[in-house]
């Protein structure tokens, strides 16, 4: 019959149900689906129509199974990008300008619109990504206090509501994590450094709440005015401390 209407297979809505939370990312890269029946449960489904609709996307590249038990979302959305752009800043460092040029086009549009479309439960999560980076301030662990700064930006990227923007701004955040993390440990030596990074954290998290979208853009454009500045002022003082070592290491051997 021509007319006839087409029923969605159970397997087919249960697999664009996950697919729609990894597009979202309330799934993200790395996290576990939970236990089988679990989910099944959750779902309203039997374990074979979800077991199929896991391998449907597993065949897509989104879910993987791994050895020892369990299904993991895969970073397929952002590894395209990733990926190739990684093993290029290696060889060219004037490429670290140009993503940051890019990631302030997009974290000030982030902020723009998180101030206009964050719900409650987006503004609960900044909160607490908000008080994890000021907890991290607080301590000399260069590694966690990268963690909560690029987990701060992504709970603002991912409250834009904006599918792109919270994947384009995952990706970048993990091309950055070596300079972010490069530039942090660079500003501890500089005491008013710190403060100055988190006041700007602050700015950006209180425009939000206030819904100010554009205070929210200003304030996190000027963020990272400041992090390009520094991450200029950071390779040129590694360019120095290596040209000083290279002299030391031919004057010890001429002696």
């Amino acid at each position: 019959m021509p007319n006839k209407v087409q029923v969605p297979r159970i397997s087919d809505a249960v697999a664009s149900t996950l697919e729609r939370r990894i597009l979202e990312g309330s799934l993200k890269p790395g996290d576990r689906l939970p236990a089988e029946r679990e989910l099944a449960l959750e779902l309203g489904v039997s374990r074979p129509s979800l077991r199929e609709a896991i391998q449907k996307l597993a065949s897509k590249g989104m879910l993987q199974s791994r050895q020892g038990g369990g299904t993991y979302v895969t970073a397929a959305l952002e590894k395209s990008f990733f990926d190739p752009w990684q093993e290029m800043m290696g060889s060219y460092p004037n490429l670290r300008e140009d993503m940051l040029e890019f990631r302030r086009m997009i974290e000030g549009q982030a902020a723009e619109w998180a101030a206009e479309r964050a719900t409650d439960a987006d503004l609960l999560r900044l909160d607490q990504a908000y008080a994890a980076l000021q907890a991290s301030f607080n301590n000399d662990d260069t590694e966690k206090r990268s963690a909560a700064d690029i987990a701060f930006h992504q709970a603002i990227g991912d409250a834009s509501h904006n599918v792109l923007i919270g994947h384009l701004s995952a990706a970048l955040l993990r091309l950055m994590h070596d300079n972010i993390r490069l530039n942090l440990g660079e500003l501890k030596s500089v005491p008013a450094a710190g403060k100055l990074l988190m006041s700007q954290h602050t700015a950006i998290h209180t425009a939000i709440v206030d819904k100010k979208p554009q205070a929210a853009r200003a304030a996190a454009e000027t963020h990272i005015d400041f992090v390009r500045e520094t991450l200029a002022q950071t390779l040129r003082s590694v360019a120095r401390r290596e040209t000083a070592e290279r002299r030391l290491n031919t004057d010890f051997l001429n002696s």
